[in-house]
């Protein structure tokens, strides 16, 4: 390969690292440990992996370095070039950084980034893609070289720093049921809390969204529809019949979730057998466009048919998007399961309240007059408030669950 064949590719990767905007970071860079010989983020399409990269390049390297590069194996240059004749020209000129970005649209991608780390020792490698990329032994025994991250949507935090400019530290479950209240005050004092939050619900979880306000719901259908017909395809062996049904489900969990699904009647709507409606399931919650959650005390999961367990959509922003008019409870319970399971804190539904959390707090969530009655003389028990911009007591704002990451 000559160096006429890489230009392009090394322009583009200047540019972009020269473009990024380094005023806002998000919650995982600092978490990463660059210094490892093979990472691998992972998230939903359109969370912000692709700046994280460039950001990184750029603050480590600078935009016109001769050390690391970044390629989008999703660039039209790779329908005519080979991916490997690419990383073999960067290493023999002095390449010691490879950042692969959206590396699920090579094939055998998993097979090319295990080629590489095998043929180029002196190489550290970076590589993104879909939160459905599934890494293990199987997989070109990959689970056991690499460090895989994780890359959640925008928190409420996160959100307030990235649309408003102000900035506070993340909080624990214990930190914010010990000093709700005060920390609540602080913020509300600086901050048209409530506003900013139906902002964030709305459009909010995808970074994009401050660009695109007036066409997010249509570009976040557009994001969802990519995962769908394309991304799906490449990591998984479904046919175009599955997808055009996987898509249907989708829409009709949207039009339901939060719920206790019957799944054989849901099968028997998509005209297709339990296997490839657990398959559909499947893909669907690795995507995160779903979620799924245990009824206390229970193993139960959707592969076994768990009827037992609650639906929810990934986050409220899809609700927005797929829904005309979401139901403003469901609105609330997706916004308190999405930052739990983003946040990394385990849960479950209990006969009385909405959520246990750790296996011990008990919360119920409503609206501004919501109160004990569901929960009533339990121990560890709390009451979110929506549509409230400071709590007392055991009555504790809804937003400020938006802080835990």
């Amino acid at each position: 390969m000559e160096e006429n064949d890489i230009r392009l590719l090394l322009e583009t990767s200047s540019r972009l690292v020269n473009e990024v905007a380094l005023d806002f970071r998000r919650y995982l860079c600092q978490r990463i440990e660059w210094g490892d010989r093979l990472i691998c983020i992972r998230g939903p399409k359109g969370c912000g992996k692709t700046t994280l990269i460039l950001q990184h390049i750029k603050e480590t390297f600078g935009a016109n370095n001769d050390k690391a590069a970044y390629l989008a194996l999703d660039h039209i240059w790779f329908a005519s070039h080979d991916a490997l004749d690419a990383v073999g020209w960067l290493y023999a000129h002095g390449y010691t950084h490879l950042f692969l970005d959206e590396v699920h649209h090579a094939e055998h991608w998993a097979r090319l980034v295990k080629t590489i780390c095998d043929s180029y020792p002196g190489l550290n490698v970076v590589f993104s893609g879909s939160s459905v990329l599934q890494l293990t032994s199987a997989q070109a025994d990959l689970s056991r070289r690499q460090a895989v991250y994780d890359l959640k949507g925008l928190s409420f935090r996160e959100f307030l720093k990235f649309e408003a400019g102000e900035d506070y530290p993340s909080m624990t479950i214990e930190d914010i049921i010990a000093h709700h209240r005060a920390a609540s005050l602080e913020i509300t004092h600086r901050l048209k809390i409530l506003p900013l939050f139906e902002n964030y619900l709305r459009h909010g979880y995808y970074p994009f969204g401050k660009e695109a306000k007036a066409q997010f719901g249509r570009r976040l259908a557009a994001v969802v529809g990519t995962v769908l017909d394309v991304d799906f395809p490449k990591v998984a062996d479904v046919s175009a019949s599955t997808v055009r049904k996987t898509k249907k489900m989708l829409m009709i969990l949207a039009a339901n979730c939060p719920q206790t699904p019957n799944m054989s009647e849901l099968y028997t709507e998509l005209e297709t057998d339990r296997n490839a409606g657990i398959k559909m399931f499947d893909l669907l919650e690795k995507a995160e466009l779903v979620a799924s959650a245990e009824l206390d005390g229970k193993k139960a999961k959707m592969k076994r048919l768990g009827v037992s367990e609650k639906l929810f959509l990934g986050d409220t922003n899809l609700m927005f998007a797929l829904v005309a008019q979401p139901d403003t409870g469901a609105v609330r319970e997706t916004f308190f399961a999405n930052q739990m399971r983003a946040s990394g804190q385990a849960f479950s539904i209990p006969p009385a309240g909405d959520f246990r959390v750790a296996g011990r707090w008990l919360f119920e969530i409503g609206g501004k007059g919501k109160g004990f009655s569901q929960i009533k003389d339990m121990p560890d028990s709390y009451v979110l408030n929506d549509g409230v911009e400071t709590g007392i007591g055991n009555k504790i704002p809804l937003w400020l669950f938006g802080f835990l990451y």
